[in-house]
């Protein structure tokens, strides 16, 4: 493994199985002085435990964070803890949560025994009218159990069920192995089989949570980092809630979220107003729905980059958009015991915000739109990337898949924000008509 700080690649950390030849390298690398260190994150607490964001946010813009502690940082700053909560509040906290976790996939484990088993289902055990499925069911037996599962031995296998709540989640929990089964395969942390079983248990818990959404394909996606990170199942899950409070609107349109469709929407104005000539070359196309970036938005870019890299394009994101009020605005829906007095009564400095966020509220301020997520400003800087490749090269839509599917592996994360970040100023000047 490399020392901290040399300079070199961190594939280390995400260890590739050697006969996986076709994964592109990481572009990531731990720089002295740039990337968020161990003892600089340290550093960043109060003996209370206190942490000064500002100066933590500031790294990560720059540098990303060293993968040995990638975890601990994403609980931040996705808002799973306040940063002006102590040491002991968020112990307290963890403790919560691991036993609401721990309620809930007991909850499921009554209604389909294969939970916390071990096994991953691969094949349907009910009908959708709620019908037991006699078959012998497709099966993989993650870790040994001393109460190994059969075919028949869930609930399904023995009655109808005529919940619909609980028919929908059955039927879903197939899927979710079929995409477990697929997800991150070249990654040697998932030869491993209990790993494997690890994330199917919390995307099958969420599942059941957030019954609005339920599962959909492409979260098994944005689950696997937080199951590499965080040790403790019940802490990934946690993570990975909270990443889907600000993605959940993108596999299910709902009130008061930016679904992908709407994400597509401002991709075509905001490439009308800044590359009018390519919004009209691809209109001609008939791509002007622009779903061909469908994919960018769903899972954030996990196609076009190395596992490495996506998780430093995400921090990037995170660190860039951070507001100060993300512990409180994500109220917990869950449960009513997780409190929180935040920033209440402080005054909260403009380098607590993220810089993407700090240029937004001041286009607030002179009473412009409301602000768009950055996801849709950094496809926006690979469209700028390949526009001359597609202005010369695209005669049809497959010409359009094809050429931005040609950035897989070639994508720099780092240079990508930058991009955003000027596309997004750019923008706001523009359509202020300044």
């Amino acid at each position: 493994m490399m020392r901290r700080g040399t300079g070199e690649p961190v594939d280390s950390y995400y260890e590739i199985r050697p006969e996986c030849t076709d994964v592109p390298k990481s572009r990531f690398k731990v720089k002295v002085g740039k990337t968020l260190s161990v003892r600089r994150w340290q550093a960043a607490f109060s003996p209370e435990g206190y942490l000064d964001i500002g100066s933590i946010l500031s790294h990560v813009q720059r540098g990303g964070i060293h993968p040995s502690i990638r975890g601990e940082v994403w609980e931040f700053l996705l808002g799973c803890f306040d940063p002006k909560s102590t040491f002991e509040e968020r112990e307290q906290l963890k403790k919560l949560r691991r036993v609401q976790y721990a309620q809930w996939k007991e909850e499921c484990r009554q209604m389909d025994s294969h939970v916390g088993s071990g096994t991953i289902i691969t094949a349907p055990t009910i009908t959708e009218d709620g019908e037991p499925i006699k078959d012998p069911i497709v099966l993989m037996q993650a870790v040994p159990s001393a109460n190994p599962i059969s075919a028949g031995a869930s609930r399904a296998a023995d009655e109808s069920i005529t919940d619909k709540k609980i028919i929908q989640w059955k039927l879903s929990l197939h899927q979710i192995g079929l995409d477990v089964l697929r997800t991150d395969r070249s990654l040697v942390f998932y030869e491993k089989k209990e790993n494997l079983a690890k994330l199917w248990d919390i995307l099958a818990v969420y599942a059941w949570i957030d019954k609005d959404v339920g599962y959909c394909q492409g979260m098994s996606d944005l689950c696997s980092p937080m199951i590499i990170l965080l040790q403790d199942e019940a802490d990934a899950f946690w993570c990975f809630e909270r990443l889907m409070r600000r993605l959940r609107g993108n596999f299910r349109c709902l009130d008061n979220f930016v679904g992908v469709e709407n994400q597509l929407q401002s991709l075509a104005s905001i490439t009308q107003v800044l590359d009018p000539k390519l919004h009209k070359h691809l209109e001609a196309l008939g791509g002007g729905n622009y779903l061909f970036a469908f994919r960018m938005f769903m899972v954030l870019f996990r196609r076009e980059l190395s596992f490495c890299d996506s998780l430093y394009l995400w921090e990037m994101m995170w660190a860039l958009e951070y507001d100060p009020d993300i512990f409180s605005v994500y109220e917990n829906p869950w449960f009513s015991n997780e409190k929180s007095e935040g920033f209440k009564g402080k005054i909260k400095s403009i380098r607590q915000f993220g810089k993407y966020e700090r240029q937004n509220l001041k286009n607030q301020a002179k009473g412009s739109e409301a602000p768009l997520p950055i996801s849709v400003f950094l496809v926006a800087s690979v469209l700028k990337d390949k526009s001359n490749k597609l202005l010369q090269e695209a005669k049809g839509l497959d010409d359009v898949v094809k050429i931005l599917n040609d950035i897989a592996g070639n994508l720099d994360a780092k240079r990508a924000c930058r991009t955003a970040l000027k596309l997004h100023k750019k923008y706001l000047k523009k359509a202020r008509g300044t």
